[in-house]
This record gives structure tokens, C-alpha cells and sequence, in this order.
């Protein structure tokens, strides 16, 4: 087999780990790219959908999007109600009582030192889950740190990496490359730097593209 028949299909992935539907959209990719069969490399960059937010933020999730949204607070425990049934339907427990919302450069930071030592997709799936179905701060350096340690990264490294924002540029970099790319929301696809999927997908829509995509870096 030759290397272009055995490429992996290259997969960047922008996305927040305060997002509700970037861990729903995770799930369904994951989903087709079990199906899908093949090699495919996975990347996630940095998009922050609130970075004005502080990191001790004063309130519930309920409150903040109230206020964020300008929202009615029936409505908002509707609509995460609603979002929480959908999590549940792909095997989430989502815990929007208990969630701490925050601010997540410092989370973007960290996901960037475990890219550097082969652990980004580890370290994306604990920092959803602690912040989804945990309720864990994920702005406070200490509940990063000791996170990070879960995945197989060393806390000193970890702590002064982030203490000294040496990854904040590669945070910002990535920002930067998805306002070129014109994404404003997240989860965003794109595969083979060229094809944009946003949103979180049906698995079968995954699926499809990425076999397109497939056949053509085979071809």
C-alpha cells in the first residue's frame, strides 16, 4: 500500500471547552470516525466564545446567559434542559447546576502543552467532562494543573507553563487562523484545511464527508 492510500485524513477542529455543543459534536464525530473505518488525525484549536467573561464569575449558567443572551430565565433553564436531553441521547450527563462558568484561555493554554506532548485529545475529552458532568473551575490554575496530571502530564511543567502564559500565543494564533477562515461559531470542522463542516453534525453527515474527503487523499 502506498502512502498516499494509508494518509490519515487531517481533521482541525476549533472549539470551546465551555460549549455544550462542542462535547455533543465530539461525540458524533467520533461516532463517524469509528464508522468511517480509516486513519484520520484530529486537532482542536482554541475559539473562546465569551473571553470577556472573568474567571470567578458571580453566578449560575442560568444567570450568565440570561444576562449574556438578554433572555428570559424560563427560557434559558428551557433551552439547557433541551440541550442536556440532546447530551444525554449521546451518552453525556450534562450538570448545568453545578457547572462553573469561567473564563477558558488558561483551559486553551493547557490543551496547547498537552499538543505539544502528545496528549491534546486526552486533555480535550477531561476538560469537557469536568466541566460538563463535573462542575469542576476551570479557570483556576490549581483544578487545571491537577487535571492535566490525570492525563499523564507533569504538574510542574504544567503549573509554570501556564503561570507564565508561554502558550497564549499559540491560543491567540488560533484565533487569528479562524477569523480568517471565517468561523464566528463553534464546533467547527475542516477537513483537509479546505472543507468546513460547522455545527454539531448527525454522525451519517461526518460520515459522508469524510469519506468523500477520504477518496480524494487516496486518490
Amino acid at each position: 500500500m502506498t502512502d498516499t492510500q494509508n494518509r490519515a485524513v487531517k481533521v482541525d477542529i476549533w472549539s470551546d471547552i465551555a460549549c455544550p455543543w462542542c462535547f455533543i459534536g465530539k461525540r458524533k464525530f467520533e461516532d463517524a470516525v469509528a464508522r468511517y473505518g480509516q486513519p484520520v488525525e484530529i486537532e482542536y484549536h482554541s475559539f473562546e466564545l465569551s473571553p470577556d467573561t472573568p474567571v470567578d464569575f458571580e453566578g449560575d449558567e442560568i444567570q450568565f446567559l440570561a444576562d449574556h443572551k438578554g433572555m428570559p430565565v424560563d427560557q434559558v433553564q428551557g433551552m439547557l434542559d433541551n440541550v442536556a436531553g440532546i447530551a444525554s441521547e449521546v451518552g453525556l450527563a450534562y450538570d448545568f447546576a453545578a457547572l462553573r462558568h469561567t473564563n477558558t484561555v488558561k483551559a486553551h493554554e493547557l490543551l496547547h502543552l498537552a499538543k505539544a506532548n502528545g496528549l491534546q485529545l486526552e486533555m480535550k475529552e477531561r476538560l469537557l467532562a469536568a466541566y460538563f458532568e463535573q462542575g469542576r473551575h476551570l479557570g483556576r490554575i490549581d483544578e487545571l494543573v491537577e487535571l492535566a496530571t490525570e492525563v499523564g502530564l507533569d504538574p510542574v511543567v504544567t503549573r509554570d507553563a501556564l503561570e507564565d502564559g508561554r502558550y497564549e500565543p499559540d491560543v491567540r494564533a488560533d484565533q487569528a487562523q479562524a477569523q480568517a477562515f471565517g468561523i464566528n461559531g463553534v464546533p467547527f470542522f475542516v477537513l483537509e484545511g479546505k472543507y468546513g463542516i460547522s455545527g454539531a453534525q448527525a454522525p451519517e453527515m461526518f460520515l459522508q464527508a469524510l469519506e468523500q474527503v477520504g477518496a480524494e487523499v487516496r486518490s
